[in-house]
């Protein structure tokens, strides 16, 4: 990955699992936990692509396996927003500018759904039954309901800021194309003067040229 790519990535990511850790998930609300780390994930996948959302999602989701209180398997929720990083990647928008948003709402309810789906399907593999005494139809309803309420507020922001790191670099290279662009301007217009000026003394030599033929032939009728 990019430097411009870690350094923006790596306080996101802490900065929200900080903010679920510590606010959402004492929230105590009915089913799921907002999941901002995941939307923060979508956000940053929707600009890097397939492989540096593959990459930030196992990073962050390695972090949140570690994080206290984590009551699960190392490694399970790393591989959860690994895979879900790679897909939302897959479906990147081109220059990582989207045109509606009902592409990256539709992102985040799979997302959130999937998740939830394959965050159960590795726990019933490891014989992790933390997540028995809830039920999924209720998870699955309140993980996409949730996400989706918080999407607005935190996957267009994220995105604007991954595009502006990505676009640094473009902007210097558009710039100097435009510069070219310019500067050849200026040479061609300049072509053009110096054309233009050499038409014009052509011109002013060949008018003395007809005056001084007309100067003599008149000399010579005096004669």
């Amino acid at each position: 990955m990019r430097v411009n790519r870690i350094l923006l990535a790596v306080p996101l990511v802490i900065v929200a699992l900080v903010v679920q850790v510590s606010v959402l998930a004492r929230l105590h609300l009915p089913g799921a936990v907002p999941d901002l780390l995941l939307l923060t994930v979508l956000g940053l996948a929707l600009v890097y692509g397939h492989v540096g959302g593959a990459l930030i999602g196992f990073g962050a989701g390695l972090l949140a396996d570690l994080a206290p209180p984590a009551d699960h398997a190392a490694g399970r929720y790393a591989l959860v927003l690994c895979v879900i990083g790679y897909l939302a990647g897959l479906v990147k928008p081109e220059n990582g500018q989207v045109k509606s948003a009902t592409g990256p709402m539709v992102v985040v309810v799979a997302a959130a759904v999937g998740s939830t789906l394959l965050y159960a399907g590795v726990g019933a593999l490891v014989g992790d039954t933390a997540a028995r005494g809830v039920g999924l139809t209720g998870l699955l309803f309140s993980a996409a309901l949730y996400d989706l309420l918080l999407a607005p507020f935190v996957v267009p922001g994220v995105m604007f800021l991954a595009r502006r790191t990505e676009n640094d670099p473009l902007a210097e290279t558009t710039s100097g194309g435009k510069a070219a662009d310019i500067s050849s301007g200026w040479h061609s217009s300049g072509t053009g003067l110096r054309v233009g000026g050499q038409r014009g003394g052509l011109r002013m030599r060949a008018a003395r040229a007809r005056v001084a033929r007309a100067g003599r032939i008149k000399g010579v009728k005096r004669l």
